[in-house]
């Protein structure tokens, strides 16, 4: 037997319009009124007509989650867009929400495959789980005053932008910090990217600290080519570095490997620190020193930023700062023992 808003509001000993208004999250209707409904409706194993819902209010009850383009095998296994999207379902479901991905090797694609979404109306708005100075998607969506929220900082627009990020520049100062308080005194800073924002304001952090402590500031080490993995082994010869600041957990794991094939123990000859706190960052010995961008917040925060917006709760031009926490593991040897 089918059950209904009437049956939910007889039982709950409220009027259906009620019922309706917190199947619909209205603001009307107070927090105690809106959990005596919901204990309700999940004993009788009510399950309200999303769709249905979604019409009337014109809505698709989705969202779209943008990933960058999966252009390197770095990217595609890299375990932050999968945990990141896991909060931003979690925070989804809490509003009767579904998300759907947009991925494509390409921006070309990707702007395609976002365009298509946003005309089909398959979604009510997006979250942008990256920040390239290069990016046609926010540049449409922008344009289009399609309602998204960014994880990362905007290159443009900032003060009209809906952005979650942590503070990156303080991110890559910490941690030089660290490697500098441990006695290190040579420092290279390594990525794997040079036109992803985290890049820029990481290694204005990692610039400062050295400054700060009055040691040379060292070109970053792009390592975009293979003929920079070739070059890298000389490089460590010709500065004779000591530790580094990497961009990232899952190519930092890449960049301990690529030394000690070279012949450098880690952390006795060179030592690392990294961010993300991902699952790569305890996989393998030496643990992996690393900082706790708190991945989840950062996920839960994107996705409530949104739905602000599409409950035009939010002005535009908000940023929202997540916490960072340094752990401290393995691969950082301490100069001054």
């Amino acid at each position: 037997m089918t059950i209904t808003v009437k049956d939910v509001a007889k039982k709950a000993g409220v009027a259906t319009s009620t019922v309706s208004r917190v199947i619909n999250d209205h603001s009307s209707i107070s927090d105690a009124t809106k959990k005596k409904v919901y204990k309700v409706m999940e004993e009788m194993g009510y399950v309200p007509n999303i769709a249905a819902r979604n019409l009337g209010k014109r809505s698709s009850g989705a969202v779209g989650v943008i990933l960058p383009p999966l252009d390197s095998r770095e990217r595609m296994g890299n375990p932050f867009y999968l945990e990141i999207i896991e909060s931003i379902n979690d925070e989804a479901r809490q509003h009767s929400m579904t998300t759907a991905i947009a991925t494509a090797q390409t921006f070309e694609t990707l702007l395609e495959n976002v365009q298509l979404m946003h005309r089909q109306k398959q979604v009510d708005g997006f979250i942008l789980l990256y920040s390239d100075k290069d990016d046609p998607v926010i540049d449409y969506l922008f344009e289009n005053q399609v309602p998204f929220s960014l994880i990362g900082q905007p290159y443009t627009n900032e003060d009209k932008v809906i952005y979650v990020d942590n503070d990156n520049q303080l991110l890559g100062k910490h941690a030089t910090d660290y490697l500098i308080e441990n006695g290190h005194k040579t420092i290279l800073f390594i990525t794997n990217t040079t036109h992803e924002n985290v890049y820029y304001e990481r290694y204005f952090g990692y610039q400062k600290a050295m400054m700060l402590a009055d040691l040379t500031v060292l070109p970053s080490v792009d390592m975009e080519k293979p003929e920079d993995y070739v070059a890298f082994e000389e490089l460590l010869k010709d500065t004779q570095a000591t530790a580094a600041v990497v961009i990232d957990d899952i190519f930092a794991m890449r960049m301990i490997q690529l030394a000690q094939m070279y012949g450098y123990r880690v952390p006795d000859d060179f030592s690392v620190i990294s961010f993300n706190n991902s699952i790569y960052a305890t996989l393998v010995h030496p643990y992996l020193t690393s900082i706790d961008i708190d991945i989840a917040e950062l996920g839960r925060m994107g996705m409530q930023k949104l739905i602000e917006s599409l409950q035009e709760k939010e002005a535009t031009g908000v940023r929202m700062v997540i916490p960072h926490k340094l752990i401290k593991r393995e691969t950082v040897l301490s100069l001054k023992e």
